[in-house]
């Protein structure tokens, strides 16, 4: 359980000012939220596995390797091909 005090000290660190009358209502305030904070530690986790959840399936096709076209062929329209690479010219 937490005590005004520590809501004093919480708010004395945090560089907030608490109203006197509103420190009692924070308290409680605090002390449920610390509460459902230690339920959900002590929730049980269900063995369930999560990795087909939604039922979905891989939509994505398997890789191949398919032949690409001549290197040769590519080339013979480009003046000045080198070493089977398009020359580009550097931008100042």
């Amino acid at each position: 359980m937490i005590t005004r005090e520590e809501i004093q000290n919480i708010a004395i660190l945090s560089k907030l000012f608490i109203d006197e009358n509103e420190l009692d209502t924070l308290t409680q305030d605090m002390a449920q939220i610390i509460t459902f904070a230690d339920t959900i530690n002590t929730a049980v986790e269900e063995l369930e596995d999560f990795e087909d959840i939604n039922n979905l399936s891989n939509v994505f096709r398997e890789d191949e390797v398919l032949p690409s076209y001549d290197r040769s062929l590519i080339l013979k329209n480009v003046d000045g091909g080198e070493n089977g690479y398009f020359p580009v010219k550097k931008r100042v």
